[in-house]
């Protein structure tokens, strides 16, 4: 398998490369040349397998030459034995026709443990066998940093640094990053928004300079190696539910675009999805744009569900390649003209084409906490901020009439309420139970270092504290 970027000049790389470059040197991201397909008696044989082989087959077509069966196996054996369900992405009904599936049965109770905890051990695996170090620059608006530090701490190979918009993540998810106190984690709260973090690490990398002397490397959804493990949840979740003999469809609380687009992979794979959801706060650009055709930058209203307190979206890039029919050029042209103007406009045949898959619906900081209070009493179950954001979807797609009644429509839910604890408090009247490993951080010293939006001065901590500079030095 071989990956070219969105942008059209990179270098053409095996999965390897992509998993150590994060971003392309031309600045766009890495997919797949072309999409592998399983076959519906392929889809079918996933039924009943234990989910780590289910990610083994799945990643197989992707990885190519780069790691073997059996080292591919051992590690997702290894990683996916760590969650604490023994199904790893349960399925939860919570009314006829429609699902929850719980992604927070992870180290650090959230979605994006299920890609990073395999990305880290690829890396690791990468790197032993080169005998090479690299440092990992990250930008989170809460989950995706929280789950880098726990899934490279302690590594000899990576320093891990992750960028937050000081002030607004959520308590919890601050102290799952800045109360870890190994040497080689780096906790830094910019100050800013989330997408003057993403700004930050997209700078860096496509600074040849210091992308050469930190050896960057992404755990961001902009890597290819962080989009793919996500691909598991979606198959094992419809071949549960009758695929490939029975379409599904899935709602997705959306930030960054990365998990919506695992989910459009599922459907080149091969799994037969009716509709995606796309679930999105009061940040609303990604619906804006499906209900009018234009993408348009609008300032960012911090909310209760801070980890789609999002603008730009980077892998959204990956759609608009597909949409574009891969041309690198007309993405970088249409690019170049959002980040310049703030603004782009999708013609006709692009906004036809995106919607056979693709609706979009917002809930607001109300709609949110209504939906909170509404899953507590109705079905028993407590979820978080983003997770009711996807269930408001639900409701909104059913009655927009965009989902057929008949397919089984999954919700994700994407964090342990516990991680968003006063605002599911203040919606259902009592706070969440707090697992036992996040009641333990409350009682941690807090470590990060809060740094000006300012390119220099982030590159000046790097150089004062990775391990390959100083070692250079």
């Amino acid at each position: 398998m071989r990956y070219v970027s969105t942008r059209g000049t990179a270098d053409v790389v095996d999965f390897e490369g992509a998993l150590l470059a994060g971003l392309a040197r031309d600045g766009g991201l890495y997919v797949p040349e072309s999409w592998p397909s399983f076959s519906p008696d392929e889809i079918r044989a996933l039924r009943g397998l234990p989910y780590a082989e289910v990610m083994a087959r799945v990643a197989e077509p992707f990885v190519g030459d780069s790691f073997d069966g059996e080292t591919l196996r051992k590690m997702t054996t290894e990683v996916y034995g760590r969650f604490d369900h023994p199904a790893v992405a349960p399925l939860v009904q919570t009314e006829p026709g429609t699902w929850v599936m719980e992604l927070f049965h992870g180290p650090t109770f959230a979605f994006k443990d299920y890609a990073m905890q395999l990305l880290a051990a690829m890396f690791d695996e990468v790197l032993a066998r080169r005998g090479e170090r690299v440092t990992i620059l990250g930008a989170t608006s809460g989950d995706t940093g929280a789950a880098a530090v726990e899934a490279c701490r302690d590594r000899d190979a990576i320093d891990v640094f992750i960028l937050f918009p000081e002030g607004r993540v959520s308590p919890m998810q601050q102290r799952q990053m800045s109360t870890v106190a190994s040497e080689n984690v780096h906790a830094m709260a910019l100050q800013g928004t989330f997408d003057d973090c993403q700004d930050m690490v997209k700078a860096l990398f496509n600074d040849s300079s210091a992308r050469d002397r930190f050896r960057l490397s992404a755990v961001n959804s902009i890597n290819w190696a962080r989009l793919l493990p996500q691909v598991a949840y979606y198959m094992t979740a419809g071949v549960a539910l009758g695929a490939p003999d029975r379409p599904v469809a899935f709602s997705v609380p959306t930030g960054n675009f990365g998990n919506v687009f695992s989910a459009y992979v599922a459907q080149k794979l091969g799994l037969p999805i009716e509709r995606l959801v796309i679930a999105t706060n009061q940040n609303d650009i990604l619906t804006r744009f499906f209900e009018t055709g234009a993408m348009t930058i609008e300032s960012v209203q911090p909310s209760i569900s801070p980890s789609m307190d999002i603008q730009v979206s980077s892998n959204f890039e990956r759609l608009l390649f597909e949409l574009y029919d891969r041309d690198g050029k007309a993405v970088t042209d249409t690019l170049t003209g959002f980040r310049n103007s703030g603004t782009f406009s999708a013609g006709d045949n692009m906004m036809s084409r995106a919607g056979d898959l693709f609706s979009a619906f917002r809930a607001d900081e109300a709609e949110t906490s209504a939906t909170i209070a509404r899953v507590y009493r109705d079905a028993g179950m407590v979820v978080d901020p983003h997770s009711a954001v996807g269930l408001a979807a639900v409701t909104k797609a059913r009655s927009a009439g965009v989902v057929d009644p008949t397919t089984p429509l999954v919700s994700l839910a994407c964090a342990h309420p516990a991680k968003f604890g006063d605002a599911v408090a203040a919606a259902t009247g009592q706070p969440p139970t707090l697992p036992e490993q996040l009641k333990a951080m409350l009682d941690l010293p807090e470590r990060h270092t809060v740094i000006p939006n300012d390119k220099a001065a982030v590159e000046a901590y790097l150089g004062a504290n990775a391990r390959i500079a100083k070692a250079a030095a």
